[in-house]
């Protein structure tokens, strides 16, 4: 059967709607352009989630909920806190960063010390347990989304993180205690991998076993970029059409009640405590 696939974007009071595509253009939906029109069914989104269940193991609950952390699950510092931290406006922070350093940091291949040393292009020392300070006193739950977690849990639903994030994600782990709720299984550090890369999904299909229509990925940006000086080229990629692209449900976080909202249309039931 031809996998089920969430096309569209969400707006600010998304419906839902999933199109039979045959697996052989799912290359295609790159090209779509960013602003087409959502016109998305309920119904037949939830019959594709329930479809997806029956057709499953009874001893484990379908879809599997892959969130982003970052301004999703949890507050950013590094955009709330940190130009503040360095005395410097972000625009400023952006344009004195080393290209590729927090990016190297997020995939595992620099370890902390390194950042120190490589994180401002003119080389300058920084302050890295006072940046370590900053990042852990900024990390707090989104607002209502800690609640909605412990009913996704609750419920029975299977959660993992899906987010590019440093070895840090332990600092945040130790403050909040997420483990409680999901497991840190596909974070960047980890896989060696970001989102958009294709890999990246691909990777994640193959440990969790299961179809790409069994997962729903949740993330605030629409827009995956890398944070490049205005002289750089950054290539644009969204990590939701990327998950999507891949045969993954895509969903755009905007705030917990859109979220749950969302997730209803999907047939995702909770038990509210």
């Amino acid at each position: 059967m031809a996998a089920q696939r969430l096309v569209g974007r969400f707006s600010s009071s998304p419906m839902v709607k999933l199109e039979g595509r045959s697996p052989s253009t799912a290359s295609k939906y790159s090209t779509i352009k960013k602003e087409m029109s959502l016109s998305l069914s309920t119904t037949t989104a939830a019959t594709a989630v329930a479809s997806s269940v029956n057709s499953s193991k009874p001893s484990r609950k379908l879809p599997v909920l892959l969130f982003d952390i970052m301004d999703t699950i949890v507050r950013d510092p590094f955009y709330h806190d940190v130009p503040a931290f360095f005395g410097m406006s972000m625009k400023e922070l952006l344009e004195c960063k080393h290209p590729t350093a927090w990016i190297e940091f997020e995939k595992g291949l620099i370890n902390e010390m390194e950042l120190a040393r490589t994180f401002f292009k003119d080389g300058r020392p920084i302050d890295l347990e006072g940046l370590k300070s900053c990042m852990q006193r900024g990390y707090s739950y989104i607002e209502g989304v800690e609640a909605l977690l412990i009913d996704l849990k609750k419920s029975g639903y299977e959660m993992h993180a899906f987010t590019n994030y440093p070895i840090w994600y332990e600092i945040i782990e130790e403050k909040l205690k997420l483990s409680t709720y999901l497991s840190w299984t596909f974070c960047s550090c980890i896989m060696g991998k970001r989102k958009p890369d294709p890999d990246l999904y691909m990777d994640t299909l193959n440990h969790l076993k299961i179809e790409p229509a069994c997962c729903i990925f949740i993330d605030d940006r629409s827009i995956g970029f890398l944070l490049r000086t205005r002289s750089e080229h950054c290539s644009m990629m969204k990590n939701v059409e990327a998950a999507i692209d891949a045969g993954f449900i895509g969903i755009q976080f905007k705030n917990v009640d859109s979220l749950r909202s969302d997730l209803g249309r999907l047939g995702i039931v909770m038990e509210i405590i």
